[in-house]
């Protein structure tokens, strides 16, 4: 038996002509090519707001929107940084700063935790009006946050949560956040109910199965939602323009407007600089925790 009986040549291989196959290549590579220079192009779109907004932060402030043209300054200064920092009637940046971190972290926290409970409760556990309160969820995901905005403004304010953190921080721990139920409920419909059935075989009670199982195989989903509802609590400019009313008490979203007054005059340079500073702590949390973030978008929807 010859070798070419052994190792037969496919025919479709042998009857494509080599400059085919050249050119079959060509066109993979000119395609990933053009593919990767537009997906670089459109993020360079995406991105150079922000970037005009950090350069924008090194020019002098009276110049800032006269060379709005050109993004590289010409005359770099550190005056706007130092403005800025200083604050507003004896309150440092810094503290609004503080501020906004006290408000994301509570928040956050009290939104995941409540979050992943009721997740559990309607994936896993039979009770009467389960479907109901799913469908619920599901309806309050679609309501537009300015229909709840007058009720509960009026709600807060006969409870006396007015001018305080409580109606930025209380309403969250209360799992009032569909998409982040929706989030986890999707995940842990992906965990085999068999590591429920052997948990309860090892005396596992619900609290049990959900702590020690379920807590620690949706890691992922619980990332994604902390990535997400502290971006969304360190930006929420609305709520905070309505409960806080002392300056002091100013979150970075709303400290920043003070540098805009038409009426008296605006400081846009230490607005672009504060503003830099104020993206830091989203953009780190995101750097970090990407590759979490990712896994989780990716396999939440995922079954089986």
């Amino acid at each position: 038996m010859t070798t070419a009986t052994l190792n037969p040549t496919p025919a479709h291989k042998a009857d494509v002509p080599v400059h085919v196959t050249r050119e079959t290549n060509w066109r993979h590579i000119a395609g990933r090519v053009v593919y990767h220079v537009f997906v670089m192009a459109f993020a360079l779109l995406m991105i150079y707001p922000i970037i005009w907004m950090v350069f924008s932060a090194f020019k002098p402030t009276d110049t800032v929107f006269a060379t709005a043209g050109q993004l590289i300054p010409t005359e770099w200064t550190l005056d706007n940084f130092v403005n800025g920092l200083k604050g507003f009637m004896g309150t440092g940046f810094v503290r609004f700063m503080g501020n906004s971190l006290l408000i994301a972290v509570i928040a956050t926290a009290g939104t995941i935790a409540s979050s992943a409970i009721t997740a559990y409760a309607l994936s896993r556990l039979k009770f009467p009006g389960r479907k109901i309160l799913f469908i619920a969820m599901l309806v309050s995901m679609m309501l537009p946050a300015q229909v709840l905005m007058v009720p509960q403004y009026i709600w807060y304010q006969k409870l006396g949560w007015t001018d305080s953190y409580l109606p930025l921080i209380v309403p969250y721990c209360f799992a009032i956040q569909g998409f982040f139920i929706y989030l986890i409920m999707n995940f842990i419909d992906g965990i085999p109910r068999s590591l429920d059935e052997a948990a309860k075989i090892d005396g596992c009670s619900y609290y049990g199965i959900f702590f020690r199982v379920i807590v620690p195989l949706i890691t992922p989903a619980v990332v994604t939602g902390c990535i997400f509802s502290f971006m969304w609590r360190w930006d929420d400019f609305l709520s905070a323009l309505l409960y806080v009313n002392k300056t002091e008490w100013y979150p970075v979203s709303l400290a920043l407007k003070l540098f805009s007054d038409p009426s008296s005059g605006s400081d846009y340079g230490a607005m672009f600089a504060m503003a830099s500073i104020s993206i830091l702590p989203s953009v780190l949390i995101f750097l970090f925790f990407q590759k979490h973030l990712v896994q989780g978008v990716a396999t939440s929807g995922l079954k089986g």
